[in-house]
């Protein structure tokens, strides 16, 4: 009786450990849910909020405030979670992202909206970076492609139902409800995070000084830089005085960044992050991986309505299909890496992404919904095989004491990738919609006219035209990715013991 005493307790202390961490995996995807809505629900309750509101001229912010916020504070959040560990950072994050939903609620015009969205903003970026991070931590390498995965469901599944949720609330009860319906949710991972996560008492902690001049510095310069961006081509000239006055205070902000940063004691973006070739070459991938997602997500529902002449909800089914394809594939993807190796693996789903993405321009005019839907399966399965593989992998490579800032920059450079694909692929639509229609309109207004019905056909052609050059553009991104794995990353990633 007393041999097997030490075993059961032994075997209880692990199930409550377990029970501990499954409320924590089930915080976290509540946590990754909320983050990924609040990118997208906003979009289809804009005509409600702007006839309550007003404001339609600045609308826009409504999106861009929150992801600059949202991007630029994501190398913040890593430094501090990697400085007094991943609870608090998250916490504190959480308790801001709730008080910005209700602020957003209570908003009195466009701007106060617009003012709460970037406080929103300033909490979504510590629950991305830190739930990615944690995810890393409480998981061993053999198991993490299991968390991953299911955070790329949760991720997935939000982005894409955010629009349908979005436009439900708006119609049938009122648009501030997007944002209240934030609270219980994220009251019940905040509960469960304080309540559940323990993490050890780290030394780093007790001796670290906060670089809070690299922080400002870093959180002005991706202010400016993503504001110029984002604004660029959409509310002025790429060529205006604005723009170029943006762009050269952004360049002039980088010297200064560098500049403090390399005087800093603990830096909030430290040289390493560049300087080792993995994690490098992981950030310019997945910035490409952030630029070549664009030309779906934003332009595919434009071209399934425009040229397939299919409603709205079809052309959601169209897109949200790789969201089925992507977390299967991701799921499955530790059986190729682990023969294989990370790089490797990557290298396997980049390339099939590249064949895809070439393929699209070839669809036959008008063509069936069946087609791009196919094609969209098989990107998020390749996207799928790409994606987490280097995630994990990069993660793998640092200690807890790095793993926060390694994790941030990585969503960063995604993050960025995404804002200058925005700018760079919208730039591309309308400039092959002014060759193809004589200058007449860009992509909006003419997709408008559509709706409308009142384009003619040549307009469709031309729709088609431009969505198509968008993918031949998203196939270059890819290919850029590959390339730089192929070249700049090692063929085996420096995997640390656990």
């Amino acid at each position: 009786m007393g041999s097997t005493t030490p075993a059961i307790r032994g075997g209880a202390a692990r199930h409550r450990r377990e029970r501990r961490r499954g409320a924590v995996v089930a915080a976290l995807m509540l946590a990754m849910a909320l983050a990924a809505l609040d990118s997208t629900v906003v979009s289809t309750a804009v005509p409600q909020i702007v006839g309550d509101l007003g404001g339609f001229s600045v609308f826009s912010w409504l999106f861009s405030g929150y992801l600059l916020a949202v991007t630029v504070t994501l190398p913040v959040y890593g430094k501090l979670s990697d400085t007094f560990g991943r609870k608090p950072v998250l916490v504190v994050g959480a308790a801001v992202f709730l008080a910005g939903s209700l602020l957003c609620a209570a908003a009195w015009n466009m701007g106060a909206l617009i003012a709460f969205r970037i406080v929103q903003g300033l909490g979504g970026g510590a629950l991305q970076g830190t739930v990615q991070t944690l995810a890393a931590d409480l998981y061993p390498l053999a198991e993490r492609p299991k968390i991953q995965s299911r955070l790329s469901t949760v991720w997935a599944v939000s982005a894409v139902a955010g629009p349908g949720l979005g436009g439900v609330l708006a119609a049938y009860a009122d648009w501030r409800w997007i944002f209240l319906i934030n609270l219980p949710i994220g009251a019940a991972a905040l509960w469960l995070i304080v309540r559940h996560l323990h993490e050890p008492e780290r030394e780093t902690a007790r001796h670290t000084r906060v670089d809070w001049a690299g922080a400002l510095a870093v959180f002005a310069c991706g202010g400016v830089l993503l504001t110029a961006l984002v604004q660029g081509g959409v509310a002025w000239p790429w060529l205006s005085a604005p723009s170029l006055t943006l762009f050269g205070a952004g360049l002039a902000l980088v010297a200064v960044v560098v500049a403090v940063e390399r005087r800093a004691a603990q830096p909030v973006i430290p040289g390493w992050v560049w300087r080792r070739r993995t994690i490098a070459a992981v950030n310019l991938a997945l910035g490409a991986l952030g630029l070549l997602m664009v030309a779906p997500a934003v332009f595919l529902p434009t071209y399934a309505q425009s040229v397939l002449g299919l409603g709205p909800v079809a052309a959601g089914f169209v897109l949200s299909v790789w969201t089925l394809s992507w977390p299967l594939s991701a799921a499955l993807s530790q059986h190729v890496y682990r023969r294989i190796g990370f790089r490797d693996t990557a290298l396997l789903g980049i390339g099939l992404g590249t064949l895809v993405l070439l393929a699209f321009p070839f669809l036959p005019y008008p063509g069936s919904w069946w087609q791009p839907t196919l094609l969209m399966l098989l990107l998020g399965g390749a996207l799928g095989l790409f994606q987490l593989p280097l995630i994990v992998g990069v993660q793998s490579t640092v200690g807890w004491s790095e793993r926060g800032t390694t994790t941030a920059s990585v969503l960063f450079c995604r993050q960025t990738g995404q804002t200058l694909g925005a700018s760079l692929f919208g730039a591309v639509a309308n400039g092959v919609l002014a060759a193809r229609l004589g200058g007449a309109g860009d992509l909006d207004s003419v997709t408008r006219a559509l709706g409308a019905g009142t384009a003619p056909e040549a307009t469709r052609r031309a729709i088609a035209d431009a969505v198509h050059a968008v993918y031949l553009g998203a196939a270059g991104a890819a290919a850029l990715a590959f390339v730089v794995l192929l070249l700049v990353a090692p063929r085996r990633f420096p995997v640390l013991p656990e």
